[in-house]
């Protein structure tokens, strides 16, 4: 019988250089989550349609992250195993944030929504090729003692990345005299400027990343005890191996799958509709041009999404410790349950300031979301196809949002009379739903 070594552990500056692409990752998808909404309203989407469009992001990842996890498994080159796939997805990011916000310039082709989502659909195809390398490559560098270390780590870095993201409108125009409001059907210069300083903090962040971080090769990580679970011979490739793999998932797998669903369908919810929802429900109140106050909202939103993203960020410096002490199940549960009564909260508050309360709830959830779940995953993977897991995984992610992309508006426009801020009491109602179903999970820790 051979031998199997340890995986040594990583110091904590390696952990930050493995992770420091997601800095970059994050301000493009925090500038997506801010501003989508409301490049495509500019556009003309109406209210109730803004789900279907936001369905570009979840279908993507349903079908991008498996594959990309499936063929990162199986590559080996000068570059290394996962840093090629997340090196050219950033490119392509970069690019789509720079031409998401001038769809306008492609009028002469096609009519500018059309423009928009396209280009929002080929950024979140370009996220997810960059995102779903980074979750393997945590697991595959560290032990399985370091791994809610690095997941914590990496949530920081996506906390502090998703601050900047969020608050380059609200300083550019602030702080730097940059005009955050556009004649209607014009997209505001803050926000197009925005999006070229995300495009180059992607591009910095991850060549850093790639720069500094070495790569196990396919025998290095075969002589590691915890690679060591035995994997049957696959007698099919590509798609038919990908979905045997989905059929003989891991029972843990399955039960953070609820918990995903769950989630992940109130997430989807809390990004399409919060910009809407404080518009309506409250500047619409002080009276005035609506014009103006949609674009006041948008912008404070955009803080908003910024203190839940920081309160994620200090928030993962002890999701380590905490989890350590109180269990990972049980302090994802409590962390989704906060989340759940700060989105319920926002019914009942008129004052925008006070809106600060309830996100640091979503922070807690959205800090514990990106660790907690991933964390617990991993110990339940063979090494050998922890990619194409972490791949599949995002399943549980992105069909949830597919399901309320379809629904949700439908359910706004019929149920609430189109009233956005039901979408948020909603999706309070199911992060709750989500802590009850975290208590099932059979965890080792």
């Amino acid at each position: 019988m051979i031998s199997k070594l340890h995986k040594p552990k990583l110091s904590t500056v390696q952990i930050i250089n493995m992770s420091i692409g997601f800095l970059g990752i994050q301000t493009g998808f925090a500038l997506q989550n801010g501003n989508a909404s409301r490049i495509l309203q500019t556009f003309g989407a109406d209210v109730e349609h803004l789900s279907l469009f936001w369905l570009a992001a979840p279908i993507t990842g349903m079908i991008v992250q498996p594959i990309i996890g499936y063929y990162s498994d199986r590559t080996w080159n000068k570059i290394g195993r996962r840093k090629p796939y997340f090196l050219i997805g950033a490119i392509l990011t970069a690019i789509a944030l720079i031409l998401m916000p001038n769809a306008a310039l492609f009028t002469a082709i096609l009519p500018p929504l059309l423009v928009g989502a396209g280009m929002l659909t080929i950024m979140d195809a370009s996220i997810n090729v960059t995102m779903e390398p980074f979750r393997a490559l945590v697991a595959d560098n560290l032990p399985s003692s370091q791994r809610s270390l690095g997941f914590s780590v990496q949530t920081f870095i996506i906390g502090f990345g998703a601050v900047i993201g969020s608050w380059l409108p609200y300083v550019l125009t602030h702080y730097f005299g940059v005009e955050g409001t556009a004649a209607e059907g014009v997209i505001p210069l803050n926000v197009i400027y925005s999006f070229y300083c995300g495009a180059g903090i992607l591009l910095l962040s991850i060549l850093w990343t790639v720069l500094s971080t070495k790569e196990y090769n396919p025998t290095e990580l075969a002589s590691f005890e915890d690679a060591s679970q035995e994997v049957e011979v696959e007698h099919r490739s590509g798609l038919f191996a990908i979905a045997a793999d989905f059929r003989s998932m891991p029972k843990t797998m399955k039960q953070l799958g609820v918990v995903q669903f769950f989630s992940w369908f109130a997430l989807f919810m809390m990004w399409v509709y919060t910009t809407p929802a404080i518009a309506e429900h409250i500047f619409y109140l002080k009276g005035g041009d609506k014009s103006k106050l949609s674009m006041d909202a948008a912008n404070w939103v955009g803080v908003l999404f910024g203190i839940y993203n920081a309160v994620s960020a200090i928030y993962a410096l002890f999701l380590a410790k905490i989890a350590t002490k109180f269990g990972r199940k049980q302090t994802h549960a409590f962390s989704l349950a906060m989340g759940g009564l700060g989105l319920m909260s926002i019914f009942i508050i008129k004052d925008p300031n006070l809106l600060i309360i309830p996100m640091i709830g979503v922070g807690l959830a959205w800090g514990s979301i990106l660790a907690m779940p991933y964390a617990i995953l991993s110990d339940s993977l063979p090494a050998k196809k922890m990619g194409v897991y972490m791949g599949i995984f995002n399943f549980f992610i992105t069909f949830p949002q597919i399901v309320c992309g379809f629904f949700g508006g439908y359910m706004i426009k019929i149920f609430f009379d189109s009233n956005s801020v039901y979408g948020i009491l909603l999706a309070g109602v199911f992060m709750l739903l989500g802590s009850l179903s975290v208590l099932r999970i059979k965890d080792k820790i």
